[in-house]
């Protein structure tokens, strides 16, 4: 006599809608980002991020108002009158103007933050994969190994723009808001197309390091340390070798967080003059480390996956 268990243990046979297996790398990368925010550290450092974020868009509001507001007028300043505009200048270094070097400036800035989220998104995202033994069972579906590897690199761009893209557009359409939207928008379309480069290239770079470091270490501490000794380590060193011992600035292409900034500002079509600081590597020498650490990283995780053995 038949119980109603036995229709659940029987086979159903699917009656939906089958499809490629490109959506099945949309569903890998739907439920990476679903283990991620989860998780309460992910948005304590996003709430960081955004505070980077608010400072540069209630700075560009601050100086655009204070300039139209107080632009004649004076303080006393240590018993002389000096202009509200002239107190304004240390913030030109953050170049809070609309410019290039505002969305490049921002961008640098948040990069502290989208090391640490991209090196948590790592451990969750990839390394538990390898280290449960869940990639065989991804693999034993009808995907190949490029979609998987596609899968984690659209949920580790969803955070790189997130913290970077997103923003800088919002800035962007601050500032033409601030100014004169129709000759802003008109002159400054190179800026436009410029954050979609930066923001693209930043993806492809450190979505597929991502990848291949969290496949080479797996757990989260040595994930952590990696990008930690790549990001902080390199870019002292770097700092270290050619600020302080005066060597070639070749040396500071070791940083890639200041290649990737140099990319990016080649793509915005920033002035070189105004690049911080003064003694940077040569452009095609930063495209070239860029280059390679992504090929580098597309090869080893190609090698990688490889030889997992599946059972299907």
């Amino acid at each position: 006599m038949s119980t109603p268990t036995d229709a659940l243990l029987r086979y159903r046979p699917w009656t939906g809608d089958l499809r490629g297996p490109v959506h099945g790398s949309l569903a890998i990368a739907r439920v990476s980002l679903k283990l991620m925010v989860r998780r309460k550290l992910f948005w304590a450092l996003y709430a960081l991020a955004a505070l980077v974020f608010f400072f540069f868009f209630y700075g560009q509001y601050l100086v655009v108002w204070i300039t139209i507001q107080t632009a004649n007028q004076t303080v006393p300043v240590f018993g002389a009158r000096v202009r509200v505009t002239d107190l304004l200048k240390f913030l030109d270094k953050l170049n809070l103007n609309g410019s290039a070097h505002t969305f490049g400036n921002f961008i640098w800035f948040q990069g502290t933050i989208c090391m640490i989220v991209l090196a948590l998104a790592g451990a969750v995202l990839v390394g538990n994969d390898f280290h449960h033994g869940s990639l065989p069972f991804y693999l034993s579906k009808p995907i190949g190994r490029r979609h998987y590897v596609l899968g984690k690199c659209l949920g580790a761009a969803f955070f790189i723009n997130l913290l970077t893209t997103v923003p800088a557009l919002v800035l962007y359409l601050e500032a033409g808001l601030l100014y004169d939207w129709q000759t802003y928008y008109g002159d400054h379309l190179r800026e436009l197309f410029g954050i979609l480069a930066y923001g693209l290239a930043l993806t492809v770079t450190l979505s597929l390091f991502l990848v291949a470091s969290a496949v080479a270490v797996r757990r989260t501490v040595p994930l952590v340390m990696v990008w930690a000794g790549v990001f902080v380590l390199c870019r002292s060193l770097g700092s270290f070798l050619v600020d302080g011992q005066r060597f070639h600035p070749a040396w500071r292409l070791i940083d890639l967080w200041n290649d990737l900034y140099l990319v990016g500002l080649h793509c915005l079509g920033a002035d070189r003059s105004d690049e911080k600081p003064d003694t940077q590597p040569a452009l095609w020498a930063a495209w070239a480390v860029v280059v390679g650490v992504s090929a580098f990283s597309a090869l080893y995780l190609r090698r990688r996956i490889q030889a997992v053995e599946v059972v299907t």
